[in-house]
């Protein structure tokens, strides 16, 4: 664990932005420079330029630039050039080094870079009222799963002042940030939203009609995750439990889904193993790699990665597909142990009036000493559902979830 807290000095800068440039994820770059993702995430954001790309000359002053949706990275495109510095930075090459070397070889030219990110129009604000959102014309029948089905489990009228049952620490600018990024996307042509269920399946069963995958997209052909908020298995908390993980992930490079699920436990996990499905199905069209993959849940969500990933997509009534490489497992307390769990990475709080942090701990010490891989955090004060922690002790918990679920592909 990285505890260091020194400044990120001139020659780390420069890595950060090499590295950003090469395509690697921030998780990378932080173990190649020796300190925490949250560190570089933030050093990130606080120092884009006026076009969105991080410049390393320009760390000292903050810079106020609007998030962004990255491109495919010409690393991604160039095979060859991605070997030939991932071969430098593992030869302990510095950035300096590896620039030179790539402009000797005359590896990049200026007229094949490209901006590095896409200008997203701020449609919404903490003032738009939430039902503008769902009745928005560019989403759709499906704009009416971006907020719960049930409005009985949400209160407040804007985007602003939403507030969602069992959860806490809701960060309106992430809520604004994610609106704003499906309707770019929608606009521009993207598909944000698949059904995984058939007009025919959804005719028999209208609860599957309240069913589908948000697709908030990484890069082309790297591995994907299903997010799955939580909701006591009776309404999804999308917009603050699964929706603002699947962003991030999908900043770091990876396809990121979060599902929308019927309430109940036997019929969310039926409906996750049906997304696996899904994806499995159809990984040109996505453009995602389904080995490795990884599933992730908070609350009632966390139940079911961990159950459809111990007992597999058959059980509940698909195929068998594989099992995911990683299940990441928030605020939930579980206690069963069967031995074929996958590896657990879990995060909660000590004040956590639903999920025990010791219940859950002596779980993941029992997986650990059957030999699964497991990591655990507890943060202490914090209570259930504090979703990314923006802002909490926990803020930066992702970092460690995905360098967790990397350790294990």
């Amino acid at each position: 664990v990285v505890s260091c807290r020194r400044m990120l000095s001139v020659e780390d800068c420069a890595a950060i932005m090499v590295g950003l440039e090469a395509g690697l994820s921030q998780v990378c770059i932080a173990r190649s420079i020796g300190r925490s993702p949250s560190v570089v995430c933030r050093e990130i954001a606080r120092h884009r330029g006026p076009g969105g790309v991080y410049q390393a000359q320009d760390a000292g002053r903050a810079a106020q630039a609007a998030r962004r949706r990255p491109k495919k990275r010409l690393l991604d495109r160039d095979e060859v050039l991605r070997r030939r510095v991932i071969s430098d930075l593992s030869q302990g090459r510095t950035p300096r080094q590896i620039s030179g070397r790539l402009s000797e070889a005359s590896l990049i030219s200026d007229t094949e870079k490209e901006t590095e990110e896409q200008s997203m129009t701020e449609h919404y604000t903490t003032n738009t009222k939430i039902e503008d959102v769902i009745n928005d014309p560019v989403f759709g029948d499906y704009g009416r799963l971006i907020f719960p089905v049930d409005s009985g489990y949400y209160s407040g009228s804007t985007l602003g002042n939403l507030s969602l049952t069992w959860y806490n620490y809701i960060d309106s600018d992430k809520t604004v940030e994610i609106c704003n990024y499906m309707r770019n996307q929608a606009e521009n042509g993207h598909t944000i939203f698949y059904d995984i269920y058939t007009e025919e399946e959804k005719a028999a069963d209208p609860a599957k009609r309240d069913t589908g995958l948000f697709f908030f997209k990484g890069n082309s052909g790297a591995k994907f995750a299903i997010v799955n908020a939580g909701g006591g298995f009776a309404y999804v908390g999308a917009m603050h439990d699964s929706f603002p993980h699947a962003l991030e992930l999908s900043k770091m490079g990876y396809n990121a889904f979060a599902l929308i699920y019927r309430p109940g436990a036997q019929t969310a996990c039926e409906d996750l193993s049906r997304a696996i499905a899904f994806i499995s199905r159809h990984t040109d069209k996505l453009q995602v790699d389904t080995d490795g993959y990884s599933l992730w849940g908070g609350s009632a969500g966390g139940r079911m990665a961990d159950w459809v990933g111990t007992y597999g997509t058959e059980y509940f009534g698909e195929k068998a597909y594989p099992h995911p490489a990683a299940v990441i497992v928030n605020y939930t307390g579980l206690s069963e142990v069967t031995g074929y769990e996958p590896p657990t990475y879990s995060a909660v709080g000590t004040r956590d009036g639903i999920a025990s942090w010791r219940t859950m701990k002596s779980r993941l010490d029992t997986m650990s000493e059957m030999g699964i891989p497991t990591e655990f955090h507890s943060y202490d004060g914090l209570p259930h559902g504090f979703g990314l922690g923006t802002g909490t002790i926990a803020e930066g918990w992702i970092d460690d979830g995905v360098a967790f679920w990397e350790d294990q592909m």
